[in-house]
């Protein structure tokens, strides 16, 4: 379970995130959708804590931390709420001087202390799991940007994460190649891997969300079951946001 109490974010006078509360079950996946500049990416990376939150408090889990405006957080605190989590960026950001296998054991190794024999059946196991077991010991700049991101959805699936974030992870991708990568986190939804995703990609939250949360101006304006809210959104925003890029649950379930 994630849960999120009165969550600002302000960067000097700008305000990102206002008293942002939610509760996200584990098991589900969540859609954070909303136009450019709503939120979505910095909620995101505040669960993760690559943001500090200028104030509120986060629950991941057993795991909690709560910020207030004047007091620093320390690193330990940080990296015990961070840990609970794994994060997909949109540019994937694998070492380039790692190959395929030597991404998803780099974490394993360097931060969890296993040993390598071990890291290395973990990173085997996730490869195959995410189609890329014959890419092994391929060097990232010799992969397609879908296999990429394949290879950064394994590596944050590593250290077996309480939630999986992921920030736009289909954005820097060509159609068919975004297929590649919406087919892995289909089937890790059907697996009940809990996951929240930030996504200007309505089909791609149609396809796999349980929840779908709209966010603008750094609030939230509704949130509900994806039919529901793609569907018959209750909100006039809302209604306009999903009118304007012509996506409908009927039409888009079924795939990209």
């Amino acid at each position: 379970m994630i849960e999120l109490s009165h969550i600002v974010k302000r960067f000097g006078d700008l305000t990102v995130l206002n008293d942002i509360s939610l509760r996200l079950d584990e098991g589900g996946v969540t859609a954070l959708v909303g136009p450019s500049g709503g939120g979505k990416s910095t909620l995101l990376r505040c669960i993760n804590l690559l943001e500090t939150p200028t104030s509120g408090t986060i629950r991941i889990g057993t795991e909690s931390q709560t910020f207030n405006e004047n007091v620093r957080v320390g690193f330990p605190d940080i990296q015990r709420l961070r840990r609970q989590t794994g994060m997909v960026f949109q540019n994937f950001q694998l070492f380039p001087h790692q190959t395929a296998l030597g991404n998803v054991m780099e974490g394993l190794v360097t931060v969890l202390k296993w040993p390598k024999a071990k890291a290395r059946e973990r990173a085997l196991e996730l490869l195959e799991k995410v189609g890329m077991g014959h890419k092994v010991d391929a060097w990232p700049s010799t992969l397609s940007g879908g296999q990429q991101q394949r290879v950064a959805i394994a590596r944050a699936l590593a250290p077996s994460p309480r939630v999986l974030l992921c920030d736009e992870p289909t954005s820097a991708l060509d159609p068919e190649l975004a297929g590649e990568v919406v087919d892995v986190l289909s089937r890790l939804a059907t697996e009940g891997t809990t996951m929240v995703i930030a996504t200007h990609d309505l089909r791609l939250a149609s396809r796999i969300a349980s929840t779908v949360i709209f966010l603008e101006a750094g609030q939230v304006v509704e949130t509900g079951p994806a039919r529901a809210l793609f569907d018959q959104p209750r909100e006039a925003r809302t209604k306009r946001f999903i009118s304007s890029l012509g996506v409908g649950f009927e039409a888009d379930a079924s795939g990209i």
